[in-house]
């Protein structure tokens, strides 16, 4: 079942305001407890930035096939680049989707046999050669979003009663940032829907920019609903690694997105911030515990508290091709 829904609209602007923060502070609190999903304005992301973005990733699916799978991410041990339409994997079914990971740009890590396997996770990003503008471009709008999403993470612990600090050794040294460009194709032939399947971020903050075809849908109390498209606003979600270290006060919520009709293809493009890969997870102290229910664990889907690990499994559960290539030791027979 889906109906029109409208999120919580949130306005980061209105935190600097004296007059304004308290109230700001009660809605983040509400929206992040009982919704685990948000429309945010007020960012200081300028229209022409959204909009700059939207156009190279529609100008980067427009390339030709075989410029787009020069940077095919079966080419990465890191998992980045392309991905073809219908190659990644969500709940053991495939999307109706292509897509191009990009991380942060760093040199290949060197992973010895005794060292986690996330490190893999690290690594140099693919770019196109016939859309050399796009590099900057993506660098910079990741750049720009996680400071966006670091001021949000630490008004969100305020706004529980914590210390607004309690991430920022997490995050000072080399965040784990990744931006994807998407691209939904349409109506699968199978008659499939399943643009992207049900599924919880793993990590602590995604803020996504869609277009203004609709899609999205997220559970609330017990269906899907529809998150229409908001210009201007990001729609931003909890990860599963607020739900370990809330004690499962805050809660990541399931979301997909249905394939849109026909030929009509929609593009969007989620940034996900998320800390060094191996930070550890704590619980965030504050009197909101005494309401906080307990992790619910689900053994098809283990939560770690080293986020590394967490992010490692989504990887290889998504894209198990490219893990089967360059990593084989961690696919399960």
């Amino acid at each position: 079942m889906t109906s029109a829904h409208s999120l919580p609209v949130l306005d980061l602007s209105r935190a600097d305001d004296p007059a304004e923060r308290a109230d700001f502070l009660k809605q983040l609190h509400a929206a992040a407890r009982d919704t685990g999903f948000l429309h945010l304005t007020g960012h200081g992301i300028t229209a022409a930035e959204t909009a700059r973005i939207l156009d190279l990733t529609r100008a980067f699916f427009a390339l030709p096939e075989a410029d787009r799978l020069a940077v095919s991410n079966l080419n990465s041990p890191h998992f980045r680049g392309y991905t073809r339409i219908g190659h990644e994997l969500t709940g053991g079914a495939s999307d109706w989707r292509d897509q191009l990971d990009v991380g942060a740009e760093r040199p290949a890590p060197v992973v010895g046999p005794d060292d986690p396997p996330y490190l893999w996770l690290e690594g140099p990003n693919q770019w196109p050669a016939a859309l050399p503008e796009l590099r900057t471009a993506v660098l910079d709008w990741q750049s720009r979003l996680a400071v966006v999403a670091h001021r949000l993470l630490r008004e969100l612990l305020t706004s529980i009663g914590a210390p607004a600090d309690f991430f920022d050794a997490a995050f000072a040294d080399r965040p784990h940032l990744h931006t994807k460009l998407i691209r939904y194709p349409g109506s699968a032939p199978s008659g499939n829907d399943q643009g992207v399947g049900a599924h919880k971020d793993y990590g602590f903050l995604t803020l996504l920019l869609q277009d203004a075809v609709g899609g999205l849908q997220v559970v609330r109390d017990g269906e899907y609903v529809e998150v229409p498209p908001m210009p201007g606003a990001f729609v931003v979600n909890l990860g599963e690694l607020l739900e370990i270290a809330t004690e499962g006060y805050l809660t990541a919520t399931d979301h997909r997105v249905v394939s849109p009709p026909g030929a009509v293809e929609r593009y969007s493009v989620p940034f996900f911030y998320n800390p060094r890969l191996d930070a550890v997870v704590e619980t965030v102290p504050g009197e909101y515990l005494r309401s906080a229910p307990g992790v619910a664990h689900d053994a098809s889907n283990p939560l770690h508290a080293e986020y590394g690990r967490n992010e490692l499994k989504g990887w290889v559960r998504a894209h198990p091709a490219v893990a089967r290539r360059w990593h084989p030791e961690l696919v399960e027979a």
